[in-house]
């Protein structure tokens, strides 16, 4: 059985990239527009990963991790795929409950790497 990620990430050609590099994977792609969009999807029953952007608007990535982790997928692992690579805001994603970090701009490959490391 696949793996189903959910994206969120404002940028249409990030997710558009990240959507044709998991699917060739073999992983299922759900896409969010920004946290806000996201948490109306946080009703699918099972998330294996989430992948956000770290700089969003209407909800940026922080806030929508930490809402996550305050929902029935709080257990589930987040992946920041951002530009931001600050070891202060890599922090304050460790403490909220990010797990993994891959800073843009990104090599589809290394992106898939880590998604099978957090997804294993």
């Amino acid at each position: 059985m696949s793996k189903t990620i959910l994206i969120v990430d404002d940028a249409g050609s990030i997710r558009q990239v990240v959507n044709m590099a998991l699917t060739r994977a073999g992983y299922n792609v759900i896409e969010a527009v920004d946290g806000l969009d996201a948490c109306a999807k946080l009703v699918t029953p099972k998330l294996d990963l989430i992948i956000c952007d770290f700089n969003m608007p209407r909800m940026d990535g922080l806030t929508f991790v930490k809402h996550v982790k305050e929902s029935a997928h709080k257990f589930t692992p987040v992946l920041m795929l951002t530009t931001e690579s600050s070891p202060a805001i890599k922090a304050e994603g460790r403490a909220a409950g990010v797990r993994g970090w891959v800073v843009k701009p990104f090599q589809p490959a290394q992106l898939v790497d880590a998604v099978a490391k957090l997804c294993a």
